[in-house]
């Protein structure tokens, strides 16, 4: 009974496979429908999914120990740089350092990562492999900050030749100590220089040098500075010793800078020289009007020092002068000898007016007569005096002793003030007649002040423009 049961079983099963392997038709068409094989619908095959086992790499990294500079053992390595400089985007005075973006390259050759390729010229890698090989130790000496750009990705770039030439560029901005002299300051021009060395290979190592000589440093024509005007960029180099480790080769990029000097012409020189000819306004203004000369002079003087302090507050505490200390300084002198000589004005004024009252006192007699009555020597009056005269009661009109007594003092006082004047001229100079009339103090001040200041400015421009 159980072999019977398997024997239909069997059978069973027999029937079911036939009728599976039995073309099918359609019921619509009453065509024959095949069944294909899965893989012919498969056109487009995804060759990544297609394992045919490990490529070999070109580059055998692995196969070196990169810790070592190329031909370790032997000569030293020659490592050609260039730049080329994108922008200057800053120079600081009062920090003393510029800060200046630029593309930095590097030349060698590295035997180790030679690779044969008949149709490859070279192979660009980015800044991933450049920790696994030797590069070239180069930092900028005397910078102060400095970065690689990351955005959007490491700004590193490795090419390798065949022959293992290989080219190492990144880009970079540093911040570099640049020595300033502001003697001649704002009429002055600064150098400054970047200077590029190897950290830890002596010149027996590594040999840096300029791999086009002057037309390995390019500049973009679009560079330009505020406050600068670029006047040139070359490249030198030299051998830089250190007493504990040796000579290396250093690489200079040097640019010269001039500044503009007609900002500092509108905001310096010009306010200046304006408060130095308004202090000579007050040489035409009455000697009596004090609160007018006074409150111009202090108004002047208090300008300029306000511009001193601004100008001064923007620039390193130097302990030298500066061109332009010179000059406002001495626009300060002229605008505050404005201020003294309106003091000697008023002070000779008063000693004056001091004097002639104290004649006054003394020739009390003076104070009666009339200044513009005239009187000849012999006493009688003048046709003019007696029409004045004759409107006068009898009374007020002197009798012959009085008219004779007030003759006397007359001449008397004309004697003196004669005497006066006589003693004057022999010790009189110039200066003396200025202190005895003080408008002439004025006067020669209007003339005396100009023509010193525009010989100063002649001066002043000759040495320093």
């Amino acid at each position: 009974m159980p072999d019977f049961t398997r024997l239909i079983l069997f059978l069973f099963c027999l029937t079911a496979l036939v009728e599976s392997r039995k073309p099918k038709r359609r019921r619509s068409t009453g065509q024959l429908e095949m069944t294909k094989p899965s893989h012919l619908y498969k056109k487009n095959l995804d060759v990544t999914k297609i394992h045919k086992g490990k490529p070999q790499p070109l580059l055998r990294v692995e196969d070196h120990d990169f810790s070592m500079r190329p031909a370790f053992g032997g000569p030293a390595i020659p490592v050609g740089v260039d730049v080329q400089v994108e922008s200057l985007d800053s120079i600081s005075e009062v920090d003393m350092d510029f800060t200046m973006t630029l593309y930095l390259r590097h030349y060698w050759k590295d035997e180790r990562l030679a690779f044969p390729s008949t149709s490859n010229k070279s192979m660009t890698f980015d800044g991933r492999l450049v920790k696994k090989i030797w590069v070239p130790d180069v930092f900028f000496v005397h910078s102060k900050r400095s970065f690689i750009h990351d955005t959007t990705t490491d700004n590193i770039m490795l090419r390798v030749f065949p022959d293992g030439h290989v080219l190492y560029s990144m880009r970079i901005t540093v911040t570099a100590m640049c020595n300033m002299d502001f003697s001649h300051f704002p009429l002055d021009s600064q150098t400054c220089s970047l200077e590029l060395e190897s950290y830890a290979y002596t010149d027996e190592d590594l040999m840096l040098y300029w791999k086009n000589g002057d037309e390995s440093l390019k500049t973009d024509e679009k560079i330009s500075l505020s406050q600068f005007l670029i006047q040139k960029f070359h490249t030198t180099s030299r051998l830089a010793f250190y007493s504990s480790t040796g000579w290396y080769n250093r690489l200079y990029i040097n640019f010269t800078l001039r500044r503009h000097i007609f900002f500092f012409l509108l905001q310096t020189y010009f306010p200046a020289t304006l408060m130095v000819m308004l202090s000579w306004v007050s040489f035409w203004i009455d000697r009596r009007a004090v609160p007018a000369r006074v409150s111009l002079g202090i108004t002047t003087v208090l300008t300029m020092s306000t511009i001193i302090t601004g100008v001064n507050a923007s620039m390193p505490r130097v302990s030298y002068i500066k061109a332009v200390d010179i000059y406002l300084w001495v626009s300060f002198v002229f605008v505050f000898l404005s201020v003294l000589e309106y003091a000697a004005v008023n002070y000779l004024t008063t000693v004056q007016e001091r004097k002639e009252r104290k004649l006054r006192e003394k020739f009390p007699c003076m104070s009666g007569m009339l200044p513009s009555r005239t009187m000849m020597l012999d006493g009688s009056y003048s046709e003019s005096e007696a029409n004045s005269l004759a409107g006068y009661p009898r009374s007020h009109i002197l009798t012959e002793e009085e008219r004779q007594d007030k003759i006397v003092v007359h001449l008397a006082l004309s004697n003196e003030s004669n005497s006066s004047r006589k003693k004057g001229f022999l010790k009189g100079h110039v200066g003396l007649r200025i202190f005895q009339n003080t408008h002439a103090i004025d006067k020669y001040s209007r003339l005396i002040f100009p023509a010193s200041y525009i010989f100063f400015n002649l001066i002043y421009w000759s040495v320093f423009s």
